[in-house]
């Protein structure tokens, strides 16, 4: 269950890092209502994630969740460049995620 809650928590962390880029500075207050609700929600199920994984694998994890999203969207979204290197260093972070997850114990 613990990989449940960490993946999920990963998935908020992009919601609230995109929503940090429509709220223009929390000057917008549907967005910045959204960031703030996606922080909450992803921190709390990082927090249950942690009591039975090791905290350098989950925050590893969680963090390269919302990266691999926020470059997935900023491509999409916000017409962010797409180069052969993004893309290698993009499979890199997931390739250690996946490694991460496959070593944990």
């Amino acid at each position: 269950m613990a990989w449940i809650y960490l993946i999920i928590a990963g998935v908020f962390e992009v919601i609230w890092a995109m929503g940090l880029k429509y709220s223009h500075g929390f000057t917008k207050l549907l967005p910045s209502l959204i960031t703030l609700g996606g922080m909450v929600v992803s921190f709390y199920l990082l927090s249950l994630a942690v009591k039975s994984l090791p905290i350098g694998t989950a925050y590893a994890v969680w963090t390269g969740i919302g990266a691999l999203g926020a470059v997935l969207l900023g491509i999409v979204l916000f017409n962010e460049p797409v180069s052969t290197l993004r893309i290698v260093f993009f499979c890199l972070i997931l390739v250690g995620i996946l490694g991460l997850k496959f070593t944990s114990a």
